[in-house]
């Protein structure tokens, strides 16, 4: 998942923050919060459905691509691109759109729009304003949220890179030491995926 779950967890109950209570309006601030995860992880799932979809299809092909020389990367790359067209799926990480952001700009104008469905269908919400100020209070939200989690996950990589000796990037050490550092970042700017 491009996002930790407990960090997807954090950034819902900070957009239900952000939007309550002046964009819209609930006497069930945890329904917003509760939309707004099981929108994102659907969103985050799919992503990751699809690139077990692309692994399997070229585990299918592994010899050929031996054979050819064909780099592993680089039709990944291809395969999954041509199914996010075929699909009309909005690809979610931003790294490969070279966005910059885990998430891409527009997978996060996606969800916002998504959002603003979603939040119009529940009972428990009444939308204040305009949908659209709405979305871009969403995005906004988003964007500013993972900006900073962006940051906070650079550094804890560069720590454990800085290290003494070589941990090798993907090895147990290395998510473990990643994962603390990250943490340890995350708070730093106020950030408590606990809370």
């Amino acid at each position: 998942m491009l996002l930790p779950r407990e960090f997807v967890t954090y950034l819902s109950r900070q957009i239900a923050r952000r939007l309550i209570p002046g964009t819209i309006e609930t006497a069930a601030p945890e329904r917003v919060a509760e939309i707004v995860i099981t929108l994102v992880t659907a969103e985050m799932d799919a992503e990751d459905k699809l690139n077990d979809e692309v692994r399997e299809l070229l585990d299918q092909y592994s010899d050929y691509m031996k054979r050819e020389g064909v780099s592993y990367q680089d039709m990944f790359r291809k395969i999954k691109s041509t199914m996010i067209t075929q699909r009309k799926i909005v690809r979610a990480s931003g790294r490969e759109a070279n966005d910059g952001m885990k998430l891409s700009r527009d997978k996060i104008t996606d969800i916002s729009h998504k959002l603003v469905v979603e939040l119009r269908k529940s009972r428990d919400v009444r939308i204040k304003r305009d949908a659209n100020d709405v979305r871009l209070e969403i995005v906004k939200a988003f964007t500013s949220i993972l900006q900073l989690e962006d940051k906070a996950d650079k550094a804890a990589r560069d720590k454990v890179r800085s290290m003494k000796r070589d941990i090798p990037e993907g090895s147990e050490e290395w998510d473990i030491l990643q994962k603390r550092y990250y943490l340890e970042e995350l708070k730093k700017y106020g950030i408590d995926t606990g809370k």
